[in-house]
């Protein structure tokens, strides 16, 4: 299987996997600790359901904060936003971390804030305070963010080269799960009795029971957070001792000239840009599509409950996806999934009705391996380090920030079915992007062969 692998990989590029003159006697050799490695890959995968299940808590919580703060679409779209600039905000100072620290020593600290943020949003939820419903968010996305800078190429890279697409897409498999938990919970913490109709205000038994729902939902999640920094921290030497070795990289000046020197590091942030800006948009616009009378007419709880079926697609696509990359190359790939993405969103504007409910929660099932091999094919092919290629990788998580505001003032201005034009653009974007990662030559197979 890995030999098919390895071939389909090479169709993508006429130069060798190893330019910088390393020879199998000089490479590391990653079969030496293979139980240490299998380890601490489960251990770094456990990062992904945790933080896969909170970021999609925010879908309901838009639908939620809507009615409970009585905010146009726009503005409870303003809670994406707030989250996801983080990744904007936090990527290179992440990046210059890790490269201080090193990946487990800023996982711990990740953990930390992200403790701390549940605190801010507990508060928010008791005081009823939607600005600092904001601040908690944001506090939460940039523990993420060193998260997402530190587990995606540490789970790239802790085994084979040839196996990075296999295990990174299997990571984000479990991150799947957690995303497909989130809205089922979420919508039956937020928004039982929630409901969003324009001018309407909710009793004040409804909105003190989301606000109850919310305290409850971030209670927990504290306490999940606490359980896995005290498991990192007693595991802390024997993940530090299977992920690969590495350089200080420098601080952030260094990490900005390396990436934005790169033309792939670029590229692929970029295309991660649009690719969570789609995401993000259709998982948070859900809702209030499913609800619409055109479509289901459902209530704004059983269709928010509904939307962990568009996450859970993702989540068995990507399991699907793990076979898939074994036998196919990674850019031909995707670039069929965006295509048949995008067609999906063509008939989300152009068709509606019951059909339509069921066609926008199968994208999820399209969108499964894109992150995941967005990241993989910049990295073979970013001159920059790692650290600095990873870091702009995740600036362009920003993308969840920026576009689904854009497509609530779509909603605002030309009603839900007009907003699937955004992520209908996006998807076609990331045609060209994998079209071209198809033809690019490769620099590198993994972390461990290349690190500057």
């Amino acid at each position: 299987m890995w030999k098919r692998l390895a071939s389909s990989r090479e169709e993508e590029s006429d130069v060798p996997a190893s330019p910088q003159g390393t020879t199998a006697a000089t490479r590391p050799d990653q079969s030496q600790a293979p139980a240490s490695q299998r380890a601490a890959f489960a251990a770094v995968t456990v990062l992904f359901l945790a933080w896969g299940f909170i970021t999609s808590l925010i879908d309901p919580l838009v639908a939620a904060v809507k009615g409970v703060f009585t905010l146009s679409t726009l503005e409870a779209q303003l809670s994406a936003f707030a989250f996801f600039i983080a990744y904007g905000v936090m990527s290179f100072p992440a990046a210059a971390i890790i490269g201080r620290l090193r990946a487990v020593p800023a996982i711990l600290l990740a953990l930390a804030t992200m403790t701390l943020a549940c605190l801010v949003m507990l508060a928010a939820a008791n005081i009823a305070s939607y600005p600092l419903v904001l601040a908690g968010l944001f506090m939460l996305a940039a523990g993420i963010t060193v998260l997402q800078v530190a587990a995606n190429p540490l789970a790239a890279a802790l085994g084979k080269p040839e196996g990075s697409h296999f295990r990174l897409t299997l990571s984000q498999t479990f991150n799947s799960f957690g995303t497909f938990l989130g809205p089922a919970i979420g919508a039956s913490l937020f928004l039982k009795g929630v409901e969003v109709a324009d001018g309407a205000a909710l009793t004040p038994e409804v909105r003190d029971a989301a606000l109850a729902g919310i305290d409850r939902a971030y209670f927990w999640i504290c306490g999940l957070l606490i359980v896995l920094l005290a498991f990192f921290w007693v595991n802390r030497k024997r993940i530090a001792a299977a992920a690969p070795p590495s350089q200080p990289t420098g601080g952030i000046t260094t990490l900005l000239g390396q990436a934005f020197g790169s033309r792939w590091a670029v590229l692929g942030a970029g295309a991660i840009f649009i690719y969570v800006g789609a995401e993000v948009t259709i998982g948070t616009q859900m809702a209030f599509y499913l609800s619409d009378k055109a479509i289901w007419g459902a209530s704004l709880e059983q269709a928010g409950k509904a939307v962990s079926f568009y996450w859970g697609g993702a989540m068995v696509g990507r399991a699907i996806g793990t076979v898939l990359l074994a036998r196919f190359a990674a850019a031909r790939l995707m670039a069929l999934f965006a295509a048949i993405a995008a067609g999906m969103c063509a008939y989300l504007f152009l068709v509606g009705g019951v059909s339509a409910g069921y066609v926008a929660l199968a994208i999820g099932l399209f969108n499964s391996i894109m992150f995941p091999v967005i990241f993989t094919l910049t990295l073979e092919r970013s001159s920059a380090s790692e650290e600095a290629t990873s870091g702009l990788l995740c600036t362009g998580i920003i993308g969840g920030a920026l576009i689904p505001p854009l497509a609530g003032a779509v909603t605002d201005a030309a009603g839900i079915f007009t907003s699937f034009l955004v992520p209908l653009a996006c998807y076609a974007l990331l045609v060209v992007f994998a079209i071209g990662a198809a033809r690019a030559p490769v620099l590198r197979r993994a972390s461990s062969e290349s690190v500057h």
